[in-house]
């Protein structure tokens, strides 16, 4: 029973997360802004967890299952990719540099950042 129960929490924080980041969308297209829903939604939702007006529970355990199939949402765009066999064969050198250099840059980052707040958190602990 406890089974059904979590699963029925973490559906519901996904739900929550996918409610947030289409009025996100909608509030980014309506005003015209020049910025994706998608990054507006994850500011303003930073912003709201700083503020204690979200509380981290109420979406943490969606979140962290989001996090863990992160995967499953890149198969879309990489079968994508098949399409433009022409483009990679005239360009695919310099496509390759810039995808190896960014993938470097975000996971150098990804580890600062990480280590960063696992330093700051056995601090508030000790």
């Amino acid at each position: 029973m406890g089974n059904i129960k979590t699963i029925g929490k973490i559906a519901l924080q996904v739900a929550i997360l996918v409610l947030f980041s289409l009025a996100m969308n909608y509030l980014a297209q309506w005003l015209h802004l020049p910025i994706p829903g998608s990054i507006l939604g994850i500011i303003v939702l930073f912003a709201l967890l700083k503020m204690n007006i979200i509380k981290l529970t109420w979406i943490e355990q969606g979140a962290n299952w989001l996090l863990a199939e992160l995967l499953l949402f890149f198969i879309p765009a990489a079968v994508g990719v098949m399409k433009y066999i022409p483009l990679l064969e005239h360009d695919g050198v310099q496509i390759l540099i810039v995808v190896v250099s960014s993938t470097v840059i975000v996971m150098a980052s990804s580890g600062l950042i990480a280590s960063h707040i696992v330093k700051r958190k056995e601090h508030k602990l000790s």
